[in-house]
């Protein structure tokens, strides 16, 4: 019997297989995984096309600012276009150029909240089943990152001004005392002689003098480094000893005084901050010049701190000054009458204790000094 020839087997095995325990993903595989992706970024993304319609968002673009029909418009409702020169004029520009273009620190203001926006615009030249796409802007919130940047910047500024502070100070601490004491001197014999108008020279000679060595005594308080030992005390300990350096004044002045202190208070360390309540007690009398109500109050803080308030119904502060009284030799006084460091004083001493100082005018008038504190570390 003849010998059957041998069956070959066909090999099925496809080449364009996967390989075993890789599954192979199709077109529409890419898609769902490329939309995953873009849904889930932490940075807004916005798809356009050469007329600036929007084609296509994820959802952090849409935190991030007003989303309308066209990407222009929709930078442009939270932005100064006068600053930006018209963003559909800079879209453009940037498409042109063929490379991302980066905007950096743009101000956007949506629901009436400002935040600081990174936003790079590139033109991949994409197809699109609607056809050409112009361009990607991508948006980043870098607000937080740019506040640490500017308060490391404040932080080298103000160290920069204290080590300049502390020479010009010692500089011309030494003449200033030995001009005020022959001053002195003069008057006490122009006063044996009974010479009236030299009196009166000197006399303002003698004002003008002591109000500069009051400038220098507050720049060496500004350029010092290191504070007072901190103790652990009450808090209310420390304002009633400041209270009590100008209970004086504020009587003379018609100025009521009144406390509401909350019970229970940890203890906290002292450091300096009897001389931030003096400075604010003393900025609370300045504004009252014709009496008045201060009212200091405590009470904790659900961030494990506590708050200290100083409210007084006096002038107010500026509008738009909040945050510009804090800088050194910043002041609202009138001349003569401040020299625009006991403030920037106080809030370097708050942030050497890990705390922070925010000020604002009362709805029905005067103005709130709101101190806040940590009880632990």
């Amino acid at each position: 019997m003849p010998e059957r020839p041998e069956q070959q087997t066909e090999d099925t095995h496809d080449n364009t297989s996967p390989p075993k325990g890789r599954p192979g993903r199709n077109r529409c595989d890419c898609e769902r995984l490329d939309e995953a992706i873009l849904q889930s970024l932490p940075i807004g993304v916005v798809a356009f096309d050469p007329c600036m319609r929007i084609i296509e968002t994820n959802p952090q673009a849409a935190k991030l600012i007003e989303l309308g029909d066209h990407i222009d418009q929709s930078l442009a409702r939270g932005t100064d276009d006068e600053i930006w020169q018209g963003w559909r004029q800079q879209l453009k520009s940037a498409i042109s150029a063929g490379k991302p273009v980066r905007f950096d620190d743009v101000e956007y203001t949506s629901n009436g909240k400002t935040s600081i926006l990174r936003i790079i615009c590139t033109a991949p030249g994409k197809e699109t089943p609607t056809g050409n796409l112009g361009g990607l802007v991508v948006i980043e919130d870098v607000s937080e990152r740019v506040a640490i940047q500017r308060r490391l910047a404040d932080a080298e500024r103000l160290t920069a001004v204290g080590k300049r502070a502390s020479k010009v100070a010692h500089e011309l601490n030494n003449p200033l005392d030995g001009i005020l004491r022959y001053i002195n001197l003069t008057m006490r014999i122009v006063e044996e002689e009974n010479l009236e108008k030299p009196k009166e020279y000197l006399t303002q000679c003698r004002q003008g003098l002591l109000r500069m060595a009051q400038i220098v005594s507050e720049l060496l308080e500004f350029s010092r480094s290191t504070y007072m030992p901190a103790e652990h005390v009450k808090i209310e300990q420390i304002i009633e000893n400041a209270i009590k350096m100008m209970e004086s004044r504020a009587a003379t002045l018609g100025i009521r005084i009144l406390r509401n202190y909350a019970l229970g208070l940890p203890q906290i360390r002292s450091g300096n901050l009897f001389q931030v309540f003096c400075n604010l007690t003393k900025n609370a009398l300045d504004a009252m010049p014709d009496g008045g109500e201060l009212r200091i109050s405590t009470r904790p803080a659900p961030d494990n701190s506590m708050v200290v308030e100083f409210r007084d119904t006096g002038t107010g502060l500026p509008i738009g000054d909040s945050q510009a009284i804090f800088e050194p030799f910043f002041t609202t006084k009138d001349q003569g009458k401040g020299t625009g460091l006991g403030l920037a004083i106080c809030r370097d001493i708050v942030e050497s204790c890990s705390g922070r100082i925010i000020a604002a005018s009362a709805a029905d008038g005067g103005s709130i000094f709101t101190v806040y504190l940590p009880t632990s570390g």
